[in-house]
C-alpha cells in the first residue's frame, strides 16, 4: 500500500525560530510518526534546514528572496519561479495539502495549485489582524485579509484556528465551506516542564545572588511582539535582569542597556532552562492569537504577563494569566503591573504550580496531532468518495 502523502507548506522552516514554524514542525513529526503519513515539508531556503526530524518527513527548500523581512521586519519571503515549478509538482503528487496561515507567498500559490489539481486543502490560521504602527502597513494587511485571506479560507476544505479570538475575527467576513474548528497548539511536555535544569548563565547567577528579579521575553524581535514596550520596561526597571531569547531585526542588544541579556539559538529543552530561570514571561505582543511561547512558559511553571488580545486567545487559560492592555502609555502601565506582580513572591510561587498543572492537563502535541490526523483523514476519504462517485456517473 502506498503511503499517504501530506504536503506541508510554511513561509520558513523551524530554524527561523518563529512560533508558526515550530507548530508546523511538531505537528509534522507527530502526524508522520503516530498516524502513518509521509510528510513533504516545503518552505523558504532562507536559513539552515532543521535536523533530527523523522525519516518520514522530507524537506524541500524553496529558493526565495527574504528582502521584505530584512527591510521591514515582516516575514514574507518571495519564492522564485523555479520554487513555484517545484511546488506545482509537489502539490500534484499530494493526497492532502496543509498550509499554515493564508497570506504567505508560497502558501497562496500552494492553495491555488491545489485547487487547480483537485487536491484537498486544510489551512491552520494562526494570526488575525496585526496593528502595525504604520498606517500603510496596517491598512495593507487588513486589505489582504479581507481579499486574499478571505478567498483562501472561504475555499479551503477545512480551516483550523489556534485561537477562538482569531476564529471570531475571520467569521465576520468569511463563508467557510465547512465549519471551522478550534484546535489549541500542543506543548512538548518532556522538554517543557518544571522539573528540569535552570539556566546558569553568569548574568542570571549574579542577578539571583543579588536578589534581583529576572524577566523573560521569548520570540522574534519584531514590532508586533511589543519590542518598543519591552525597551521602555527594561529602561524603567534597571535593577531587574531582562532576558531576550530569540532573534530578529529589532535587536535588544543594540539598546545599550546593561540589564539586558540576549540569548540566541535556544529551543526545546535548552530554551526551557530560561523559562525556569525567569520569575515572569513578559509578552506585550499583538495580532498573533495565542502564542506558543505562553504555553511553553506555563508548562515550565513560569507565569505570564500578556496583553488583553493574547489572553482572549485561550479563554480557558485566561484566569491563570496576568493581563494588561496594550495601547497609550502601555510601557508605564506594564511597568506598574510587573512591579506589582513581582512584589508578591508567595502569589507567584502559587501561580507557578497552577500554570504548570493547567498546561500538563490541557496541552500536548499527541492530542493536537490526533485531532489534525482525524481532519486530514476525513479530507482524504472525502476525496476518494468524490472520485468513486465521478467514476460511477
Amino acid at each position: 500500500m502506498t503511503a499517504r502523502s501530506l504536503v506541508l507548506v510554511t513561509h520558513y522552516f523551524s530554524t527561523h525560530c518563529g512560533g508558526v514554524e515550530s507548530v508546523a514542525e511538531n505537528l509534522a513529526c507527530h502526524i508522520s510518526m503516530e498516524h502513518g503519513w509521509k510528510v513533504i515539508w516545503m518552505a523558504s531556503d532562507t536559513g539552515p534546514l532543521p535536523d533530527s526530524l523523522p525519516g518520514r518527513v522530507r524537506l524541500v527548500p524553496a529558493r526565495s528572496w527574504n528582502v521584505v523581512e530584512r527591510r521591514l521586519g515582516i516575514p514574507w519571503p518571495i519564492w522564485s519561479p523555479s520554487a513555484l515549478r517545484k511546488l506545482w509538482k509537489v502539490v500534484g503528487a499530494a493526497d492532502v495539502v496543509h498550509l499554515h496561515d493564508a497570506l504567505y507567498f508560497g502558501n497562496l500559490f500552494a492553495w491555488l495549485f491545489a485547487r487547480l489539481r483537485g487536491v484537498p486543502v486544510i489551512v491552520t490560521q494562526h494570526i488575525g489582524g496585526v496593528p502595525f504602527k504604520s498606517v500603510l502597513l496596517r491598512g495593507l494587511h487588513a486589505l489582504a485579509n479581507h481579499t486574499l485571506g478571505r478567498l483562501v479560507l472561504s475555499n479551503a476544505d477545512r480551516v483550523v484556528f489556534v485561537s477562538p479570538a482569531v476564529r471570531r475575527e475571520f467569521e465576520r467576513f468569511c463563508r467557510f465551506r465547512n465549519a471551522p474548528v478550534y484546535v489549541p497548539n500542543g506543548v512538548d511536555l518532556k522538554a517543557f516542564n518544571p522539573a528540569g535544569p535552570v539556566a546558569d548563565d553568569l548574568a542570571i547567577t549574579q542577578a539571583r545572588s543579588a536578589g534581583r528579579r529576572v524577566f523573560l521575553f521569548v520570540g522574534r524581535f519584531v514590532e508586533k511582539k511589543g519590542l518598543n514596550i519591552l525597551h521602555d520596561l527594561a529602561a524603567a526597571l534597571p535593577d531587574d535582569l531582562w532576558l531576550f531569547a530569540g532573534q530578529g531585526p529589532l535587536d535588544p542588544s543594540a539598546w545599550g542597556l546593561p540589564n539586558v541579556l540576549v540569548v540566541r539559538g535556544s529551543s526545546g529543552a535548552d530554551l526551557a532552562r530560561y523559562y525556569r530561570a525567569a520569575d515572569l514571561l513578559v509578552l506585550p505582543s499583538v495580532g498573533e492569537g495565542f502564542p506558543l511561547v505562553v504555553q511553553e512558559a506555563m508548562a515550565c511553571g513560569t507565569p505570564a504577563l500578556v496583553g488583553e488580545e493574547t489572553a482572549q486567545g485561550c479563554p480557558a487559560a485566561r484566569p491563570l494569566l496576568f493581563v494588561e492592555g496594550v495601547g497609550d502609555d502601555a510601557a508605564a502601565r506594564w511597568a506598574e503591573t510587573v512591579v506589582r506582580i513581582a512584589a508578591d513572591p508567595h502569589g507567584l510561587r502559587k501561580r507557578r504550580a497552577e500554570v504548570a498543572g493547567f498546561a500538563r492537563a490541557n496541552w500536548s502535541w499527541e492530542a493536537a496531532a490526533a485531532e489534525y490526523a482525524g481532519i486530514i483523514d476525513g479530507l482524504l476519504q472525502s476525496r476518494r468518495g468524490t472520485r468513486r462517485g465521478a467514476a460511477g456517473v
